[in-house]
């Protein structure tokens, strides 16, 4: 006989994971701030890495086999899971960096975009822009439909309505090899969070439900591949990519953005949601 776990978490399971979501947050913030010309990505993975160490907590990005980095740094072209390098930034290029934290066996998981600030084109720096900006909307609308929804799938289908009427003429890729995932015990758990309609309702969001949400979206094709390292993934045709991602837990008050320190009501309140702390 297969015993299969429950996707939904108990109220001290969804407490136990704030403060996972918060170590990542200010990773991520300390990555942030060092964001410059000439910065390597590496640097970057250091910064994380001492934030996460100082807070007592374990990088989960290093638990997956193969991994070695405490940050996923992707440059331009490259979407997601890029390797930090020696590689120095330049101004105008689009950087997503993706980190989590492990905290007493529960996790975090967030990723943001950002355009390296400094001297550059604006030909190239506003496309990329407005990619970033409309690919954090389509985020922060997934997190508005799922604090209403009745099934998950709605979450995907509001990312792709919200990227669609965003979207310059001629539209985005949204990549489909890649989705959100339910976050727990481990970093990645079921179930899958799509970034665009699927016939399949999915599970019921109730409460306890933790997802991370993490639109994929690319200037041009979806299509990709991953590159010769074994991890990045990049556009095949060359244009630029943005990610951005949050862990949310729903509850018996309604929902918390974990990886956020407001929880997400900054972001959310354009859209008419006011997130609730998680009970005691």
């Amino acid at each position: 006989m297969v015993f299969r776990s429950s996707i939904y978490k108990k109220p001290a399971q969804l407490r136990a994971m704030v403060e996972p979501g918060l170590i990542t947050a200010a990773a991520l913030d300390a990555v942030r701030a060092l964001i410059a010309p000439g910065v390597t990505t590496l640097e970057l993975d250091e910064a994380a890495a001492r934030i996460i160490a100082e807070r007592g907590a374990e990088s989960n990005f290093q638990m997956v086999r193969g991994y070695r980095h405490t940050i996923c740094a992707s440059v331009n072209e490259q979407v997601v899971h890029g390797i930090p390098s020696e590689r120095p930034l330049r101004a105008g290029d689009i950087l997503s960096i993706d980190a989590g934290a492990q905290f007493r066996g529960w996790n975090g998981d967030s990723a943001f975009t950002v355009i390296v600030p400094g001297d550059a084109p604006e030909d190239v720096v506003a496309p990329r822009r407005r990619l970033s900006e409309v690919t954090e909307g389509s985020l922060w609308a997934g997190i508005a439909a799922l604090s209403r929804a009745s099934h998950l799938a709605e979450v995907g289908a509001a990312i792709e309505a919200y990227i669609d009427d965003n979207a310059p003429e001629g539209g985005y890729g949204i990549l489909r090899d890649y989705v959100g995932h339910g976050i727990g015990r481990k970093m990645h758990e079921s179930p899958s969070v799509f970034n665009y309609a699927v016939a399949d309702k999915g599970p019921e969001v109730r409460p306890g439900l933790a997802v991370a949400i993490e639109p994929m979206v690319v200037i041009g094709d979806q299509a990709t591949e991953v590159e010769d390292d074994g991890w990045t993934v990049s556009t095949i045709d060359g244009t630029a990519g943005s990610h951005w991602e949050h862990s949310v837990a729903v509850h018996d008050g309604g929902i918390w953005v974990l990886t956020a320190p407001d929880g997400g009501a900054e972001k959310l309140a354009p859209f008419g949601v006011v997130p609730k702390e998680i009970d005691s």
